[in-house]
């Protein structure tokens, strides 16, 4: 089988794989990172969002082999490394705004809003409601308004 190559959570690994083996199945499979969840395989519910390169993907529609040996993904599990403190200031935030019911989400939902945050920033501006109405990461409990005060509280300590 063929190496693939790329940085996790900080440090390379290799992984002996096909290259259309997805990034999702690989961190859950082979290296053992199950905060991205499997949800629907298909880039539709979000449930597995992560960073690569600091931008949101999500890895259930992304096959290994297009990974280079410098990209960066990032899942929850490194989240916390990428900031000040012990916890990132989103993650604190779905804590202080008791988001979680079931949690299957919260990584993928925590993820999306850490990118969403870096992106508006970079392009100069603050997070609006229009940009909250535009995540589409599913939670079938129901959580959302609690998301997007999360959301806003984790833009304004980051």
């Amino acid at each position: 089988m063929p190496e693939q190559t790329f940085i996790l959570n900080g440090k390379p690994v290799t992984v002996d794989v096909e290259d259309d083996v997805r990034v999702l199945w690989v961190l859950r499979d082979v290296l053992g990172v199950t905060g991205p969840k499997y949800g629907c395989g298909i880039n539709v519910c979000k449930a597995c969002t992560c960073h690569i390169n600091g931008r949101a993907f999500n890895p259930c529609s992304v096959r290994v082999g297009d990974l280079k040996p410098n990209d960066r993904v990032t899942t929850i599990e490194g989240l916390a490394d990428t900031a000040d403190g012990e916890l990132h200031p989103m993650q604190q935030a779905w804590l202080d705004n008791d988001v979680s019911q079931c949690g299957y989400c919260q990584p993928g939902q925590i993820m999306a809003a850490v990118a969403l945050v870096k992106k508006v920033r970079r392009e100069g501006r603050e997070i609006t409601e229009d940009d909250l109405d535009h995540i589409r990461n599913i939670c079938r409990c129901g959580t959302y308004s609690r998301i997007r005060e999360a959301i806003e509280q984790g833009a304004r300590n980051m």
